[in-house]
């Protein structure tokens, strides 16, 4: 088998562990909205999470050792997709038509954006300087965004804020993985004390954390809908700004990617939108709703 099926059924399979590591925190963080994020430490729940992620993320590494990172990251969608199923069954639900529907425009979108991709030189590492300089832009803006989201008052904004900072922080942990996992190939185990491998910690368990942040203010949907199309498209602006990863057929291609992404975009959307909750199972009335006035606590 040649290399790029290789990548893409290793990003799948990533997918669907980061799926199920997702609805795990989503639970988690439903059964738990009170507790400072850093006590879920002491729950089994949160290690399983951190399992199922640390899985996909080993899945990512191998999909990347075998093809770009503008062909493996748009796979992550995936996630979303294989997240709806999952999260529904835990709660006993079946998924919506207008969540299929928007599971369907994210494949279809998806699908026309693989075709397009033009992986003539397979995977490739970042130079030294630029991993440096992708390293310090991408704490930049995690920080001005994790600043947005502890000034905003609606609690749907904070959300959003902190899972455009995760799925950022997610895309340049996947280009520093790349990075890492080429350099190692030979350097051997040096390659894994570096301050590249350094940041690519950094900026993988702060991902993770901004997404058990974000997942408080408004279930499953959102902001994991939000870190699944943030993730790639920082990943696009890496690889094409710094990997010379280019879109077939020139401004024709990159017109047809761009119409293939907003189909994507809108696909998400979709899938963000809360499911019908039974009528059987509605809150009662005057029981107040405080995700509007909760803010979520990093440390105890």
């Amino acid at each position: 088998m040649s290399a790029l099926p290789l990548a893409v059924i290793f990003a799948i399979a990533s997918a669907a562990a980061y799926a199920a590591g997702a609805v795990a925190q989503e639970r988690l963080a439903a059964e738990a909205d009170h507790e400072p994020v850093l006590a879920l430490l002491r729950r089994a729940r949160w290690w399983l999470a951190v399992g199922l992620n640390a899985a996909g993320g080993g899945l990512h590494v191998a999909a990347l050792a075998y093809g770009p990172l503008s062909l493996v990251q748009p796979l992550g969608v995936l996630t979303l997709v294989l997240a709806l199923p999952m999260g529904a069954a835990m709660v006993g639900r079946r998924v919506s038509t207008g969540h299929w529907r928007g599971a369907g425009l994210t494949v279809a979108g998806l699908v026309v954006l693989l075709l397009l991709v033009a992986p003539a030189t397979g995977a490739e590492a970042l130079g030294s300087g630029d991993a440096g300089l992708l390293a310090v832009v991408a704490a930049a803006t995690v920080a001005a965004l994790m600043v947005a989201a502890r000034l905003a008052k609606a609690a749907m904004a904070r959300s959003l804020l902190y899972a455009t900072a995760s799925g950022i922080a997610f895309a340049v942990a996947s280009a520093l993985t790349q990075t890492v996992a080429l350099r190692a190939a030979e350097d051997g185990v040096r390659a894994l004390f570096s301050p590249v491998a350094l940041a690519l910690a950094v900026m993988a368990v702060g991902g993770l954390l901004l997404a058990q942040v974000a997942y408080r203010d408004s279930g499953l949907g959102a902001p994991l809908a939000t870190v699944t199309l943030a993730n790639p498209m920082a990943s696009a602006v890496i690889g094409m700004a710094l990997l010379g990863e280019r879109f077939a057929g020139g401004a024709a291609g990159a017109a047809l990617a761009l119409t293939a992404a907003t189909a994507a975009s809108w696909g998400v959307v979709l899938l963000a939108h809360p499911a019908p909750v039974p009528a059987a199972e509605e809150e009662p009335v005057g029981e107040p709703d405080t995700a509007e006035e909760r803010e979520p606590v990093l440390v105890s």
